[in-house]
């Protein structure tokens, strides 16, 4: 799958090509490091399925960035594990800014 910025009104939106050439647009959740890998986790906009992606960042010989699925299936659990942990750290967060607004 590669990796096409489009111009959006959103910075955090993607466009990506899968191998048959069909465009796909993607709102980025965030991104995260595992085991000294980036991984990106992106939420389809114009898809049924509403499921997270989870894709490995990779650069070529070029220098050129894109995105690969990931598919072992030990490395999707880490970067799961991860992704986990990530939501957990940004509800409680989100809810301590909350209780801050009360006072």
């Amino acid at each position: 799958m590669s990796h096409e910025h489009h111009e959006h009104e959103h910075e955090n939106i993607v466009v990506l090509t899968d191998e048959n050439g069909v465009e796909t647009e993607f709102e980025i959740i965030t991104s995260l490091e595992v085991d000294d890998k980036l991984y990106y986790v992106l939420y389809p906009l114009d898809s049924e399925d509403e499921e997270a992606v989870v894709l490995r960042y990779e650069e070529d010989e070029n220098g050129e960035g894109t995105l690969a699925a990931i598919e072992d299936d030990e490395e999707f659990d880490k970067v799961a594990k991860a992704y986990e942990q990530w939501l957990e750290e940004e509800d409680f967060e989100e809810f301590e800014d909350f209780e801050d607004d009360e006072e």
